[in-house]
């Protein structure tokens, strides 16, 4: 799952008390990005003990990654300051992937509300409840792009989790939906924060981020997860150097997560350090080429765009063409955000040197390879009129 693991809303369900060696075995397939094996775990998890919610928790959420994974949105790049939370692109799952994640969700619901019946102080009930609607709520945002419904449903989790707090003010754990939910409803535009429903939570960004730095620091369950979120919102926040160790410890934890090199490279060059971020390529290119666990199904072509992008930014746009053109060469064969950005770079760097035609075509590229992003709408803004860098960018770069 790597640092890019941050969406509108998220809470992880990581019993770390879990024995059962399927449960373990799912778990570090998942967070070593290998959502396939984690999945498969997962459901014969749930086909063991149906009746568990935290296990249909568990295969929802390798669903709903699983997802994300495909279409780009594990990174990073596309939850900076420049790319509001309300931006982000649309994910189309099939009718089977939509079955099983709301299957998974709508059991935790039912088996959690008839224990909340029997015994409205179960604990374990309230806390897997308040996952099942943080989950939903993703899959609201990112799938449904129903706002209002995801906001909805995260409330109604934090609710559950916050009764929790009150109920066990040492579990470090609930305030991880507690903290997710402050930071982006502070993150949010001014109407969306006085909804009714948010009647209470104004958001607050700081005391989101404590609240995450608190669960990573003291939390079992969601620990993994608080670093994580905190790695994302760091570099949303502009505090990379706070990112570089979170990353390096979970690079530690999880050595097949070549997600997490990617965003170590980002980290590195956000804080200013080109030859550190190259360095964590060439790292990536050596895993790869040694056949290393978790490295033998990443295209190279990966590689070839953060390379690219990294020399956009740092200026360097002949060796930046070079390797964007070797991404846009299998764009077809890289996820959607991937392909669309190695175009969009393409004709930026085109443009910066004064090669116009070149970079219509770049352009043009961007628009057919996924029309209804924002990439491409990006890429319609230049068609007319050529990229030029802004002086924040030139400061940034």
């Amino acid at each position: 799952m790597g640092l890019a693991a941050f969406v509108l809303f998220l809470t992880a369900p990581l019993p770390a008390q879990w024995k059962d060696p399927l449960i373990a075995r799912g778990w570090d397939h998942f967070y070593n990005v290998e959502y396939d094996e984690a999945i498969a775990d997962f459901q014969k998890a749930v086909d063991a003990e149906p009746v568990d919610p935290m296990r249909q928790n568990a295969l929802a959420q390798g669903i709903l990654y699983q997802l994300m994974y495909k279409a780009g949105s594990l990174e990073t790049e596309y939850i900076t300051g420049n790319n509001p939370f309300l931006r982000r692109p649309k994910m189309n799952p099939t009718p089977e992937e939509e079955k099983r994640f709301l299957g998974a969700i709508q059991a935790t619901l039912d088996i959690t509300a008839a224990r909340l019946q029997r015994n409205p102080q179960d604990r374990t009930a309230m806390y897997a409840q308040g996952v099942a609607l943080g989950l939903r709520g993703n899959y609201n945002f990112l799938v449904r792009k129903a706002y209002l419904d995801a906001l909805r449903d995260v409330t109604a989790g934090r609710k559950l989790h916050n009764r929790l707090s009150e109920l066990d003010p040492q579990w470090a754990d609930v305030r991880l939906l507690q903290g997710v939910h402050d930071y982006i409803v502070g993150s949010l535009p001014f109407a969306y924060r006085f909804l009714g429903f948010l009647a209470g939570y104004t958001g607050d960004k700081e005391r989101g981020i404590r609240l995450l730095q608190d669960v990573a620091a003291h939390g079992v369950m969601n620990k993994v997860d608080a670093e994580i979120l905190l790695g994302a919102v760091y570099r949303r926040e502009r505090r990379p150097k706070d990112a570089i160790p979170i990353c390096l410890d979970l690079l530690r934890r999880f050595p097949r997560n070549f997600l997490v090199l990617f965003e170590l490279c980002q980290m590195y060059a956000d804080s200013g350090d080109k030859n550190a971020a190259l360095a964590a390529l060439d790292r990536i290119d050596q895993l790869k080429k040694s056949g290393a666990p978790g490295y033998k199904n990443l295209l190279p072509e990966k590689v070839n765009f953060a390379r690219g992008n990294l020399l956009f930014w740092y200026n360097d746009l002949d060796a930046a063409i070079e390797n964007l053109r070797k991404a846009t060469g299998r764009a077809r064969d890289l996820d959607p955000n991937t392909g669309v950005m190695s175009w969009l770079r393409l004709g930026q760097c085109y443009d910066l040197l004064g090669r116009r035609e070149q970079a219509r075509q770049a352009y043009q590229a961007a628009i057919a390879y996924a029309p209804d992003s924002d990439p491409a709408r990006e890429a319609k803004r230049y068609l007319n009129s050529p990229y030029r860098r802004t002086a924040r960018q030139k400061s940034t770069s």
